[in-house]
C-alpha cells in the first residue's frame, strides 16, 4: 500500500483528491495538510511514501517544504502540483529534489499512475511541462547552482553509460532511451541505478542537471 500525504491550501481539492485516491486498491491517503508547516507536523507523526505538494501555500510554500523534507527525510518522494506560471517555483523544486511535476487538472488516472511511477523510484514529468523543465535545466546550468561530482567517479563511466546520460540530458524517457540504444527498459533502469551510484547522485533530476552542466553529449562524442 502506497501511503500518500496531500498538501494543498484549498479544502475542496484536498477532499476530492482524498476521496479519489482512497478508492484505489494500492493507494491510501494517510494525511492531508493545508500548508508546509502542517506537512512537517504530519510527517513527524506518520511518514508517507509520497507527498502531493501544492506549490503556493500560506505559512510555508511547497518549495521550502520540499527542501526541508528532502534534507531530513530523503526517502520520501515528492510530486509537485504546478501551473504554467510557476516557473520560479518549479526551478527551485527541481534543485531541492522533487521527483515529479504535474499540472493541476491532470486526470485522476494520470495522477494515480504518477504516484506509482514515483513510488517505484522513477521520475514523472507531465508531458505538457517537460519542455519547460528542460529549459529550467538549461537555466540551472548557467547559474551558480552546480551538482558536484568527483572526477575519479566520472572516470568510472563506460561508453554505454555516457550514451544514456546524454539521452537523459535531452529529457528522454526510459522507453525512448531504450528504443534509441536498442535495449530493454529494465536494462536502462539498471544502468541508471548504476550511474547514480557511481556519481553519488541522489536521483534522475540531479543527473539531468549535471548532464546539462557538463555537456554530456559532447563528452560522449569525445570518448
Amino acid at each position: 500500500m502506497i501511503k500518500v500525504l496531500i498538501a494543498d491550501d484549498q479544502e475542496l481539492i484536498r477532499q476530492s483528491l482524498q476521496i479519489v485516491l482512497n478508492s484505489k486498491q494500492d493507494i491510501e491517503v494517510s494525511d492531508v495538510a493545508a500548508n508546509g508547516q502542517e506537512v512537517i507536523q504530519c510527517i513527524r507523526k506518520n511518514k508517507p511514501d509520497i507527498i502531493l505538494m501544492d506549490i503556493r501555500m500560506p505559512k510555508m510554500d511547497g518549495v521550502q517544504c520540499t527542501k526541508i523534507i528532502k534534507e531530513n527525510y530523503p526517502q520520501i518522494k515528492i510530486i509537485i502540483l504546478t501551473t504554467f506560471d510557476d516557473d520560479e517555483y518549479v526551478f527551485n523544486a527541481l534543485k531541492y529534489g522533487a521527483s515529479g511535476y504535474l499540472l493541476k487538472g491532470v486526470s485522476m488516472d494520470e495522477l494515480s499512475d504518477a504516484i506509482r511511477t514515483v513510488y517505484s523510484g522513477r521520475a514523472m514529468i507531465n508531458p505538457d511541462i517537460a519542455a519547460k523543465v528542460l529549459r529550467l535545466f538549461s537555466q540551472m546550468a548557467q547559474t551558480n547552482y552546480t551538482i558536484p561530482v568527483e572526477e575519479k567517479d566520472i572516470r568510472q563511466l563506460t561508453k554505454t553509460e555516457w550514451r544514456i546520460i546524454a539521452q537523459v540530458e535531452k529529457g528522454a524517457s526510459n522507453k525512448e532511451i531504450a528504443d534509441t540504444l536498442s535495449l530493454s527498459e529494465g536494462t536502462i533502469r539498471n544502468y541508471l541505478s548504476t550511474i547514480l551510484n557511481k556519481l553519488n547522485l541522489r536521483d534522475r533530476t540531479q543527473l539531468a542537471i549535471w548532464a546539462v552542466q557538463t555537456n554530456a553529449h559532447k563528452n560522449m562524442t569525445e570518448e
